[in-house]
């Protein structure tokens, strides 16, 4: 049954946790709530589980309105980041809690194919105290998709799993939970491309865009939204597009070139933008097509196998550089790194800072109202 918000607000003690959320939620969908901490991404999932009311708007399920019906009222599971199990009860006794209630039969089976799906099997007889953060979890999740709710919440879910846990239940979430209706909130851009299915962009308790998740990762809606689904930041700078070339910091120019690249730049018209490139789209090793920029190191970070590389290029503007590989650079070091042009996200340069144009072929950007 279909989902929706209409207006949703919510306001404690004088301070805005969510403002006019507007959200149509298809059944059976996998639907990505991305943003950063404080965001107002658990407010609003205990909303939608009836765990707390909305100051004003409206909450309806097939087209029925059920905001003041309370969790108990509405099918609905919600697991948190931080896991809640029975304590005085085994890992079986947990799973099996929301099948009893309903009155299953031959819950134990059930009990026993749930555990195999999370892989906590041979824990089925020990209390939650015993287990790690992680099995805990697991257990929660497990209790969850016992409950067969029509809605399941997740708010970051895996985060206390080792990384390898981590990544296969997270391929495996469409198959667990079926023809659930599933929100998964996170503050990881990476894991909301990973899961994709539709990515919802929610930043200072405003919805930023809502659509599939490889179009609003290739369209964001704003230079917000770019933002908020970059992980490092995007590059973000203004410039002047005059007589065929953009003009950006110091004496740089990147020629339109139209239809053999960058052909959505050639469409621009005249005057100023802002404009944006992700760091995956920088590097520091000559490319065709790339513009060259000259650049003073300010940090360098390793992460995993790659290096992020800070750098203050001429007008005083930032940019990061996403480097595949371990490299270590000096503070202040001199370099040339490289920008691919065709790359390019174009902003309005004040007021929403829209989104203008795009590398991206079109596609339905579904814009908050």
């Amino acid at each position: 049954m279909t989902l929706s918000l209409e207006q949703v607000g919510k306001t404690i003690a004088g301070e805005v946790h969510l403002a006019d959320v507007n959200l149509t939620l298809v059944p059976g969908t996998l639907n990505v709530l991305l943003g950063h901490t404080g965001a107002g991404k658990t407010t609003l999932l205990r909303i939608i589980a009836g765990l707390e009311r909305p100051t004003h708007g409206t909450v309806r399920q097939a087209g029925v309105d059920i905001t003041k019906r309370t969790s108990r009222q509405r099918s609905v599971a919600l697991v948190y980041q931080q896991f809640i199990n029975y304590p005085s009860l085994t890992v079986r006794e947990n799973i099996a809690s929301p099948l009893r209630l309903r009155g299953a039969a031959n819950y134990q089976a059930r009990v026993l194919e749930l555990a195999k799906m999370v892989r906590i099997e041979e824990l089925l007889d020990r209390l939650p105290g015993a287990l790690s953060g992680g099995q805990q979890q697991r257990v929660a999740i497990a209790r969850a998709l016992a409950k067969g709710a029509e809605i399941v919440l997740l708010d970051e879910p895996l985060v206390n799993l080792d990384y390898k846990l981590r990544e296969d239940l997270r391929d495996e979430l469409r198959a667990l939970f079926g023809s659930s209706t599933v929100v998964y909130a996170t503050t990881d851009p990476a894991e909301a491309l990973a899961l994709g299915g539709t990515t919802i962009l929610v930043h200072q308790g405003r919805v930023l865009q809502h659509a599939p998740a490889l179009d609003v990762y290739h369209r964001p809606a704003s230079v917000t939204a770019a933002r908020v689904l970059s992980d490092p930041p995007m590059n973000i700078f203004t410039g002047v597009v005059r007589d065929g070339v953009v003009e950006i910091a110091g004496d740089l120019r990147i020629p339109i070139r139209g239809a053999d690249g960058g052909a959505h730049l050639a469409a621009l018209a005249d005057g100023p933008y802002c404009f944006g490139v992700r760091a995956s789209d920088c590097r520091l090793e000559p490319a065709p097509r790339h513009v060259a920029m000259q650049a003073r190191v300010e940090l360098s970070e390793i992460s995993g196998s790659e290096t992020f590389v800070y750098l203050r290029g001429a007008d005083d503007v930032q940019f990061i550089v996403q480097q595949d590989g371990v490299y270590h650079h000096q503070l202040d070091e001199q370099l040339t790194f490289y920008l691919d042009p065709d790359r390019l996200l174009v902003f309005e340069p004040d007021g929403d800072q829209r989104l203008v144009a795009s590398y991206h072929a079109p596609g339905n950007v579904v814009w908050p109202k």
